[in-house]
């Protein structure tokens, strides 16, 4: 047995300057402005759920939790005991904090790397459409709300912990030469991709610390155009570029990185790889992106 994760289901973000992120995600983005039970936070839909990204005021910048959501109150009760059996500490969501993610029930924990993960079921969607202030329509359904990758420092014990604890399944790897992350010459270390779903990968780990406690979060439209639009407000609003568009060799995505206000960057994409898992075979892509994808931004 393990932990049945259905998607990605939401992100929670500390922030030191929510006008920043009010124009980065309402303006550079262009995710719809939602509501939510507490005045002081910002709450913003892609789709009918109540709430994909939630940002709330804080003394630091960071990726506060990544919401995973389980099918039903039977799937988090066996996550419950998958998790005590594996060792690892949780605990539950207040009263208050279910209501504030809009969820029935939901569980937190960490990884051995101090990432902040919460296991609900049970979330409020809305009757009316998510209005994106540009029309785009973001990919989510079955897929959920994107993909996250989180920094790790030991990418054997991540492997193990992702797939045979929280029951996610590889899809692909990617090496990088060792001395990149402060390890011997000569070395290898892996980033892995991990699907749950439909989707290519929903979960991966970069083998580096990284303060923001997020590498990037990807968000996927259902439009090329909309990329491009995007990307033209990302230079109109001067937010800072950190990937030039390009198309990805392992899930195929067409995309551009921007750093967001939270010190980790966003990927707007299109054109993700579904894959089915009966027939996925799991390999090493050799390259970050089959063409662009220029880190230096271009510069």
């Amino acid at each position: 047995m393990s932990i049945n994760i259905k998607s990605m289901g939401y992100v929670r973000v500390a922030s030191t300057d929510l006008d920043q992120w009010r124009t980065f995600a309402g303006k550079v983005l262009g995710l719809a402005e939602g509501r939510g039970p507490n005045p002081e936070n910002l709450y913003y839909r892609i789709d009918a759920v109540s709430a994909r990204v939630v940002v709330f005021p804080s003394d630091v910048d960071l990726l506060s939790a990544t919401g995973w959501e389980l099918a039903d109150n039977r799937a988090l009760q066996d996550a419950r005991e998958h998790l005590a059996a594996a060792g690892v500490t949780f605990e539950e969501g207040t009263a208050e904090e279910l209501a504030e993610r809009r969820v029935q029930e939901l569980i937190r924990f960490e990884d051995p790397w101090g990432n902040v993960f919460e296991l609900f079921h049970g979330i409020t969607y809305e009757k009316h459409p998510a209005i994106t202030p540009y029309g785009a329509t973001f990919v989510t359904a079955d897929q959920g709300m994107g993909h996250i990758v989180i920094p790790v420092t030991d990418d054997v014990e991540a492997l193990r912990f992702y797939t045979e604890v929280l029951g996610f399944r590889l899809r692909d790897s990617m090496s990088m030469p060792g001395e990149f992350v402060g390890k011997e010459p000569g070395s290898k270390v892996w980033l892995r991709f991990l699907g749950i779903n439909p989707r290519h990968h929903s979960l991966a780990f970069l083998p580096m610390p990284n303060p923001a406690k997020c590498v990037h979060i990807m968000l996927e439209v259902d439009k090329l155009d909309d990329v491009g639009r995007a990307l033209e407000r990302v230079k109109k609003h001067k937010a800072p570029l950190s990937a030039t568009l390009g198309r990805h060799m392992n899930d195929e995505m067409v995309s551009f990185y921007v750093k967001s206000p939270g010190g980790f960057d966003v990927e707007f994409g299109t054109e993700g790889l579904t894959v089915d898992d009966e027939r996925w075979v799991a390999r090493e892509s050799t390259a970050v992106s089959y063409w662009g994808h220029d880190f230096s931004g271009g510069a």
